[in-house]
């Protein structure tokens, strides 16, 4: 049997954005969706969203039907980018909202920007930790709210891959696991309060009736989702 190639994370979404919906379209999106929901006020009327690594939009999406006065979306993908403008297209709004290209090390926003600022399912993407938490800690006003997700370091661990395929091939984004002491010595060290951490699971209802998967992922924390605040 091949190996699935490990795909840097530009080249693998280059790839996987024509197929890319703006929804959680597995069962572990949609176990991290409703953990980051749960945790995301249902009224952010008058609020400053910001979407670091926004992908196809799903969060920017969420934003405003919730009511956000301004949402940036920004992500190093310029395909998941056009991905997220054409999913947005049909979305009456009166929420101002920008998409842009920038890397999650780097934002190209200014500082304390955001009442709340998103990132679903990106930081593994990268190789160091807390360069991105300062980053969103910086667009982040202070008193504001940090919503953060990734893939639980579990799933790595049991050898699971961030895979998709393309062309009728398949291939994995390079993805690398951040444990929960790495997020806790990066928060202190960036002055950022962890005020909630969930570790959501899967949902058997949905996962597809003669599916082929790991029967593990039932019995163990799919994602890590934060909730961190900048101090005032």
């Amino acid at each position: 049997m091949n190996a699935t190639p490990i795909l840097e994370p530009s080249a693998a979404y280059a790839l996987w954005a024509d197929s890319y919906p703006a929804h959680a379209h597995n069962p572990v999106m949609r176990a991290e969706e409703r953990a980051m929901l749960g945790l995301l006020p249902v009224d952010l009327h008058g609020q400053s969203v910001v979407d670091a690594g926004c992908g196809s939009g799903r969060y920017v999406r969420h934003a405003v039907e919730r009511g956000a006065a301004r949402v940036r979306g920004v992500d190093l993908s310029p395909e998941m980018l056009q991905r997220a403008a054409g999913a947005l297209a049909d979305v009456a709004t009166s929420t101002h909202v920008e998409l842009g290209r920038g890397d999650l090390e780097c934002l190209p926003l200014p500082s304390d920007d955001a009442d709340i600022t998103l990132c679903g399912l990106v930081i593994g993407h990268l190789e160091r930790l807390e360069p991105s938490l300062a980053e969103l800690r910086r667009v982040t006003r202070p008193g504001g709210t940090i919503l953060c997700s990734d893939v639980h370091p579990t799933g790595h661990a049991l050898g699971w891959l961030r895979d998709f395929k393309s062309g009728g091939r398949r291939y994995a984004a390079r993805h690398t696991p951040h444990l929960y002491s790495h997020w806790h010595a990066a928060c202190s060290h960036l002055g950022l309060v962890i005020e909630h951490v969930l570790e959501p699971m899967l949902d058997a209802a949905d996962i597809p009736e003669g599916a082929r998967f790991d029967r593990l992922a039932l019995d163990v924390p799919v994602a890590l989702v934060f909730q961190l605040r900048r101090p005032s």
